[in-house]
Formats: C-alpha cells, structure tokens, sequence
C-alpha cells in the first residue's frame, strides 16, 4: 500500500532537490472529500473548544495535529467495516481543516478577555468578526509564501509538528491501535473533571503550608489537563515553569509578607488590606501578578528579538519571492502536489477584509470611518509581516515555540503608541488596540498551522489548493462555536480570576494600559522585567519561566509531574524504536486528557448557563480531613494509569489492541 519514500526519509534529501512523495503526483486519489471535511469541522471543534479552555487557564495551548490525525484514521477506519473506503490524503485533509480551530483558540484567549476585564461585553458577531478575518488573512497571506518556505527550503526547515504528524499517519496506516489513547484520555479526563469539578467530591486542590516560610506554600492542582500538557511539553520546559512558580510562591510572597509585617498603611497597587492582614493567594494577586506581566512581557519581547534576524530575512525572501511570482506568467501544467490558490485571491481576499474592517463600524467599535480604515491598515501590515515571520519560525522551532505573545505585544505597542499620539486614551481606544492585536495574533497563529500542515501535505503527496482551501473551511466552520464556548466560560466564571486567570489576557491588557494611561505599578513590572532579563542571560528559556511566576505554583506542580514522567519513560525506552512508541503513546493519551477535561469544563459551563446556577456538586465534607489524601490517591492513580499505558507492547499488549 506504501508509495514513494517514507517521510522520515527527507532528511536524507539535499536541501533544494526533488522530494518524492508518499503519493506520486501522477496519482489521483481522493482527497477534499465530505466526509474529510465533516470530520474535520467536528474535531475541530472539538479539540478547539478545549484548547481554548487550556488557554484560559494556563496561558498556552497544545497542537492538535497529531491527535486529530490519528482521531480521523481510526473513524476512516470503522467506515471501511461499512464498505466505506477511505484514504490516507483524506485523513491529511480531515487533519488540515481541524487543526485551524487551535490556532483560532490561541488568537482569541490571548487577547479578547482583556475586553471584559475593562468593562466591555463584546457581541458574538464582533469577536466572530474579528477571529474570522485574522485567520483568513493567516491562510491568504501563507498561499505565495508555500514554495519558498515548503518545498524550496525543503531540507533546512523541519517543521518539526508538520513532519511528525506525517509519520504519524504513515504509521497509522498499518496500526489503528494509538487512536485508542486518545479516546481514553478524552474519557478519563473528562471522569477526571466531573469528580473534581462537577460534582466536587473531592477537593481539587492539595495544598503544602511551608511553617518555616512566612505565607509560603506549594500545592498540586487536580488536574488531568495539566498532567497531559506537562508530558507533551516534557522535562526540560516543565521543570523551568514550575521553577518560576517555585520563585513567586516560596521565595517572593514570603519576602513581600516579611518585608510587610510591620507597616501600618496599605502598599500601592492595594488600597485597603495591610500586607500583614492578607493570605498568600492576596498577596499573590496584589502584588506578584504585576511581577510575573512584566517578566512575561520581557520574555516575550526579547524572544521576539531573538527572531530579529530571522524575522529580516523572512520578510525580504518572502517580499522577493511575491514579487517573482507576480512577475512570472502560471505555467500551463503544473503537477498536482505544487496547485495553490490563484495569487489573485490573495490580493481580493486582503482587499475584502480590509473593506470589512474600514466600514464595518462594530468590527473595531470605532465610528469614524478614517480610524477604522487607519486600523484596518494596521492590520494589514501587521498580518503581513508577522506571517512572513511566524511561518519561518515554526518551520525552526515548531508551532509550541513560536513567539506569538511577543508579536501580539509589538502590534499591541505600536497601536497603543499610535493612539496615544492621537490622544486616543479612553477605553474606546484600549478596546481599538486590542482588537487590532487579536485580528494580527489570529493570523500569526494560524499561519504557524497552516505551514505545518502544508509541510505534512508536503511529504504525504496531498495538493495544496486543496489544503489551503481545508484550511479556510476550518477557519470559517470553527471560528463561531470557538467564540460561543470563550463567552460561555466567561459568562460563568468571568476572566483574570482564580478559576479562569487568562494570563496572556491580562498580560495584554498590562501593556495597553501602560502605554495609555500610566497607572500601572511600574515598580513591580520592572522587578519582573528584571527577573525575566537575568533568566534570559543564564541561557534559562525565560518565557516558560516568566509564565510560571505569573502562575500559581499549584498550576504548575501537575505540569512539572508530567514532565518527570515523559523523562522517566524516556529513560526506561531499550531501544529508539521504543522510545519513540513510548512517547508518541504518552503524547495521544496525554492530548487526549486536555480535550476530555476542556470539553467537559464547556459541560460545566452549559450546565451553568441554563440553570443559572454554578454546580455546587456533593461536596467533599463527607471525605472529612481525609479528603486531601484522597485527592492525591486519584491523582496518583491516574500518574499510574498513564505510566501504564506508556508501558512497551509486550509489557502491555492491551494498549495496542
């Protein structure tokens, strides 16, 4: 059944040389089909929704490509029992058009809670507007940019998500059984979060009171999600993140609670409690939150400076290459593996949405139409470049790593400047900054995924225009339901608290302020600015630092532990065979843990919203002081039940089945 090379071959390739793919050019197969499509939108959708909730709660979100992938070869699968046949190109397709929905979610949950947290109740139409438009412009502006990057760099940039899920599905054609980790991490983790957060049967948070430390604690999170997410991530980013926590919750809440023992006024930014008066999680939200924006906005700075170089020569290639393209006439037969969309649907498509935005008055709440086109244009040029750049990057670093709060931070910069030249500094103008910021981050985004998934259609033999156009469909399928379940979650719990922190959110909201109104304790955002610096110069990754000082340690602790338990795996695999089963395992169930604990937290909201009622569930006073220690049975039960479905094929033969 195999054809052409394996993917794994292309390193094997001099950079620049003809690659043959999986499926030959000359073969036609099916491809951009319904039922590709549907399953598509309905992962999608799916996956978007919980990517969207781990955003709100964490701060990042996960690629969905490989579980998608996987999740649509085993459907495929079932089909064929029924007499439905199916493709491997199909489930690249059903792939493509689902994992647009993530990079909708990381747009969205990166910038428009801002909006709630200054007062504002944006409609469904104007954040449906807003998301639809970056990442459309995202898809658009990547179509003359595909045989640069994709095939004319093939060779020196590995798109490490869009190679991996290549192989992945190359694998799946001969073994359906990894599908089943991911089904039975969306079971348990959404049993996970129905005991902890439905019914609430036990407490969901284990918390350690350190007495030789003033105010200081640690604690661990009930959290299936997180777990996962620390074995995607692995050892080395979960150990600085929980490092950064460790930072805030053992070391900074104890100085500041020291340091505030004895005076007798409130401190700036608090109005009202004493310092002395105030429990580590006040002192944390008072005073460290302002600590850990500034050193994620340095973080996310100075890796978007490290990019400089980069983000120069992508934009004068990318520039170069346009200009080409435009000059040299469309051959008259061009192999199907090299189809994309005509060229001038780049330039009608940016036209469309630069018209919505100028005379759409709701698309930026902004009533003079010379504002709007001035931010329509903002856009424009932000999209444009932070796509030439975000595409090049993700082809380097993957998709985990690309600095998309640092591009978001810079449109955020050079707007709010803008305005505050204008004398544009009410809320009006906060809320036009931001929403710029959102359009600009969506497309830089969705940019990132739309490369990968040009790069497995790459190697798989699948035809661009069809994916570029899957990719559209996704967007435009997935971007309403991903907007409904952000309201519903905010609708609920609210934003910037507690049980929804929405960290880059608020980190956003820090820099428009800054830059508009000057009310900010700069103090504090300079310690962390600082922080952020020094982590940087000790070759210390200082973004996954920055976001564990902003979190609450607790947050971290799951992630670190998933961590531990990718390294331990890692360590105990015999063979490099069996260290890439092993992790690809732990990877799936671990994917498949987010999505269940996302979409039942979408659950929960539902549930809310009809009843107008918050679930209060049974409650764990029945447990009495045992219930910490229950708590923390289950939660390692299920560290348990992960190690075991990590476990070589011989030593689990169920896992495979």
């Amino acid at each position: 059944m195999r054809q052409g090379l394996d993917p794994l071959a292309y390193t094997e390739i001099p950079a620049g040389k003809a690659y043959p793919p999986f499926v030959p050019a000359e073969v036609s197969t099916a491809e951009f089909t319904l039922k590709a499509i549907v399953a598509g939108v309905i992962f999608g959708v799916l996956f978007g929704a919980a990517n969207a909730y781990l955003g709100l709660r964490v701060g990042l979100t996960i690629s969905t490509s490989i579980p998608v992938a996987v999740m649509s070869i085993a459907l495929f699968r079932s089909l064929e029992t029924m007499g439905v046949k199916s493709t491997l190109l199909e489930a690249n397709m059903s792939q493509t058009v689902g994992s647009a929905s993530s990079s909708l979610a990381s747009g969205i949950i990166f910038t428009l809670p801002a909006l709630y947290m200054w007062g504002f109740n944006p409609a469904w139409g104007q954040m449906t507007l807003l998301a639809l438009c970056g990442g459309l412009l995202g898809v658009l502006f990547m179509i003359p940019l595909r045989r640069f990057l994709i095939k004319g760099e093939h060779g020196k940039l590995p798109y490490p998500e869009g190679t991996a899920c290549a192989e992945v599905l190359v694998a799946a054609e001969t073994s359906s059984g990894k599908a089943r980790n991911v089904f039975l991490g969306l079971g348990v983790g959404a049993a996970f979060k129905a005991l902890f957060g439905f019914l609430k049967a036990l407490p969901d948070e284990v918390v350690l009171h350190l007495p030789f430390l003033k105010k200081g604690e640690v604690g661990v999170e009930m959290s299936s999600a997180l777990l996962g997410v620390g074995y995607i991530l692995g050892p080395k980013t979960a150990a600085v993140m929980v490092g950064g926590g460790l930072l805030s919750w053992v070391v900074i809440i104890p100085t500041i609670a020291l340091i505030g023992e004895g005076l007798t006024a409130p401190v700036f930014p608090e109005a009202v409690n004493l310092i002395a008066d105030m429990s580590a999680s006040q002192i944390w939200t008072r005073y460290v939150r302002y600590i850990g924006a500034g050193a994620v906005a340095a973080a996310g700075l100075m890796t978007l400076a490290k990019s400089v170089p980069t983000m120069i020569e992508s934009f004068r290639v990318g520039g170069s290459q346009l200009g080409s393209r435009l000059k040299t006439a469309v051959p008259v037969a061009v192999k199907r593996t090299e189809e994309d969309l005509p060229l001038k649907w780049v330039g009608i498509g940016a036209v469309g949405i630069f018209l919505i935005l100028a005379l759409v008055p709701q698309a930026f709440n902004i009533e003079s139409m010379g504002f709007r086109a001035a931010a329509a244009v903002l856009v424009i040029v932000f999209a444009f470049f932070f796509v030439t750049v975000s595409s090049r990057i993700v082809g380097l670093v993957g998709v985990t790593s690309n600095p998309t709060s640092g591009m978001t931070i810079a449109t955020l910069l050079g707007a709010a400047g803008l305005f505050l030249l204008l004398g544009w500094t009410d809320l009006a103008g906060k809320a036009a900054a931001l929403t710029i910021g959102t359009v600009v981050a969506i497309a830089a985004s969705i940019a990132g995924d739309t490369s990968q998934d040009l790069k497995s259609g790459f190697l798989l033999g699948a035809t661009p225009r069809r994916q570029q156009m899957g990719e559209m469909i996704g967007v435009i399928a997935c971007v309403g339901v991903i907007v409904w379940t952000f309201q519903l979650i905010g609708s609920t719990w609210g934003f910037g608290n507690t049980e929804i922190p929405a960290p880059q959110a608020t980190l956003m909201k820090v820099v428009v302020d800054g830059v508009l109104d000057q009310s900010l304790p700069w103090g504090l955002v300079g310690i962390g600015a600082g922080l952020a610096i020094i982590i940087e110069l000790l070759g210390i990754p200082s973004l996954a630092f920055a976001v564990g000082v902003y979190l609450p340690v607790a947050t971290m602790t799951p992630i670190y532990l998933g961590g531990l338990m990718r390294m331990f795996v890692e360590k105990r695999s015999r063979t490099p065979e069996e260290l890439d089963d092993r992790r690809e395992r732990g990877i799936l169930f671990g994917s498949g843990l987010v999505g269940g604990e996302g979409l039942f937290m979408v659950v929960i909201a539902g549930w809310a919203a009809y009843t107008q009622v918050a679930p209060k569930g049974i409650g764990s006073d029945w447990a009495g002081s045992a219930g910490v220690w229950l708590a923390a049975a289950v939660f390692a039960a299920l560290m348990g039940y992960f190690w075991h479905l990590t476990r070589p094929e011989e030593a689990n033969s169920t896992s495979e089945r």
